[in-house]
């Protein structure tokens, strides 16, 4: 992993479902939550981003945005926030330009087989883009709550 807590967030510069770009840049005086996950609409991910939708008031009144990144595209993304009603932005990184710079892109097993893909990681930053936190043992179904538990051990 390249990322750590108490270091800079890489830069990155990404489009979101509606095609608006998001930046470290962008961001900068606000603290945000970035989880990236697999692919739009699968089991896990699909509980993973409902749990944290689930969630999303109370992690939106501890003043965090939030941001879904998964390597599919602006439309699959505007689907699948359509689907389940998210209240946060999913932002596509199809050249996975971004989850190398962070080191969640790699060899991984899945169903007993070793393929290609993202570890699922859950990353938090401050208002001056420092890593607060990473969640990397991510429990799909509750990942609202441990997004909250982090928050909490981070004394916001």
């Amino acid at each position: 992993m390249k990322i750590s807590v108490g270091g800079e967030v890489p830069n990155f510069e990404l489009l979101n479902q509606n095609e608006e770009i998001v930046s470290k840049t962008s961001l900068l005086g606000s603290k945000y939550i970035l989880f990236f996950y697999p692919k739009d609409d699968s089991p896990g991910c699909t509980k993973e981003a409902c749990s944290i939708r689930d969630n999303y008031k109370k992690i939106d009144q501890k003043d965090y945005k939030i941001f879904g990144i998964s390597p599919d595209k602006t439309k699959k993304h505007q689907k699948f926030i359509d689907k389940y009603e998210f209240q946060y932005d999913l932002l596509a990184d199809t050249e996975k330009e971004m989850l190398e710079a962070f080191g969640l892109w790699g060899p991984k097993k899945f169903m007993g087989r070793e393929v290609i893909g993202v570890y699922r990681t859950t990353v938090l930053v401050d208002e001056k883009g420092i890593i607060q936190e990473i969640i990397d043992k991510v429990k799909t179904k509750e990942h609202g709550q441990q997004i909250l538990e982090a928050i909490e051990a981070i004394g916001e």
